[in-house]
């Protein structure tokens, strides 16, 4: 992976992370950034946290073929694994931003996708098999207000 595939950033308001060949599934990957876009921070880990515990599932929106159904969300699953290490990057991303002197009360995530990495192989077995491996990139931005932490902002055209 060469570089971030976001390219309005602006330095002065905004931290980002990237994760790199992280050992997590790239379809629940998927499925988890688009249930925490545009959610303040400390709300995308309380609501990741929910789903390590079981109690907040996930819901699967384009990787659903047979999946059970759960109350009140429809086909959704509980992603352990990769919530883990979202949160880590969430946490890390949060470190960027106060290391810059942003304000982490009001940060909100504004971009986060999830890209194929390259397979490693599982050698010393009687058939090799391929690892999974997904990179994450996460760009956050300090909001105006803490009232606009959780809300989509829409940038006027100029």
């Amino acid at each position: 992976m060469r570089g971030y595939s976001f390219k309005n950033y602006d330095q002065e308001h905004m931290a980002r992370v990237i994760g790199v060949a992280l050992p997590i599934s790239f379809k629940q990957s998927v499925e988890i950034c688009r249930f925490i876009k545009n959610r303040n921070i400390n709300d995308a880990k309380t609501i990741l946290h929910k789903v390590i515990e079981q109690k907040t599932p996930v819901p699967f929106r384009r990787y659903n073929w047979d999946l059970g159904h759960k109350t009140k969300t429809g086909p959704a699953r509980y992603p352990k694994n990769a919530s883990k290490e979202f949160i880590k990057l969430i946490e890390s991303v949060e470190a960027n931003a106060q290391f810059k002197g942003l304000n982490t009360s009001n940060l909100r995530i504004t971009h986060v996708n999830a890209h194929n990495a390259g397979k490693a192989w599982h050698y010393g077995r009687k058939s090799r098999r391929r690892m999974k491996r997904t990179n994450i990139e996460i760009v956050v931005e300090e909001s105006k207000n803490k009232n606009d932490a959780g809300k989509h902002e829409v940038n006027p055209k100029k």
